[in-house]
């Protein structure tokens, strides 16, 4: 993820009361779910060290799956062959059944991509479309069912390809998930870079919200002067530009100077709810949460516990 990604290393939903557990709706609106992702800084944090409050709808996403081999150096593209690049030895397939059986409010998902593999970038490459999507398929049903996840997350950051083709890659990624039944969901990731915006506004064109459930758009990338009113005028902006989408609000717990401030994202948030905007927060990342007590997750589900 990009905190400005800090560089990740370096430096929607209650429509009716009948609809199942996370069930997405057509319309932004207040929302109790919160997601956070986890695994990918190798500092040993586990799901059971994050709080989870139990009025509140709580997604975990794994980062990352990453198709690309680090048998080579630099790193090599694998045309849609994912493999694990998150702190599996600490987040296994136990540890996710686990936190799933205690709190049933829970789900887990993954993410795609990333910003970086061994310091080396990714990038969202194919060698074709239907061999991508015939390898990413069926690399991603074996992963998602031996953890027993729920849904997936979208986070290339850096193109090889078209935005055509990113869009004709993913959507027929996820509708052939979502058809198997392999996963419930899918979000995507993107932020305010003309060339992200591009790729994945061509991914709402496309197929919109028959395959994209969330948006977890990287609010926090914007510039750590930000005011909690313009932070809000930015989230209004993506709403035009992903019309109709759950979009959530976000912020960074990593260490940096350059994105924008907890603070200053957790007021725009108590304004978003009381425009009945707010459908979720989602936090990068829990790894960095660990040092500071997981303080702010807990300030944010606190908010969202009351958005229903």
């Amino acid at each position: 993820m990009c905190t400005s990604k800090s560089k990740l290393i370096a430096a929607v939903l209650l429509a009716a009361a009948a609809l199942p557990l996370h069930a997405p709706t057509t319309m932004a609106a207040n929302s109790n779910l919160f997601r956070d992702y986890i695994g990918a800084i190798f500092n040993g944090v586990q799901f059971s060290d994050v709080p989870i409050n139990p009025d509140v709808e709580f997604d975990y996403i794994l980062a990352f799956v990453i198709d690309y081999s680090t048998e080579t150096d630099p790193p090599s593209p694998t045309n849609g062959q994912f493999s694990i690049f998150w702190q599996d030895s600490v987040l296994t397939p136990s540890a996710v059944a686990a936190i799933k059986q205690s709190n049933p409010n829970v789900r887990v998902a993954v993410s795609l991509g990333g910003a970086t593999v061994n310091n080396s970038p990714v990038f969202f490459n194919v060698t074709s479309i239907d061999s991508w999507v015939q390898n990413a398929v069926s690399s991603l049903t074996t992963i998602i069912q031996q953890y027993n996840l729920d849904g997936i997350d979208i986070d290339y950051e850096q193109f090889q390809e078209d935005p055509a083709t990113f869009a004709e890659c993913i959507g027929r990624l996820v509708t052939t998930l979502k058809s198997n039944g392999v996963i419930k969901f899918a979000s995507v990731a993107p932020f305010a870079d003309a060339d992200v915006q591009s790729h994945y506004q061509a991914l709402w064109s496309s197929y919109g919200i028959s395959v994209v459930d969330y948006i977890n758009f990287q609010f926090y990338a914007y510039d750590a002067s930000t005011t909690a009113e313009q932070y809000v005028n930015y989230f209004d902006e993506q709403m035009a530009n992903y019309p109709g989408g759950n979009i959530l609000a976000s912020f960074t717990t990593a260490p940096t100077t350059t994105s924008v401030p907890v603070d200053t994202a957790l007021s725009a948030c108590q304004t978003l709810q009381s425009q009945g905007k707010l459908y979720g927060i989602f936090v990068w990342a829990a790894d960095y949460s660990k040092d500071q007590g997981f303080k702010y997750e807990t300030q944010a589900q606190a908010l969202l516990a009351n958005s229903t």
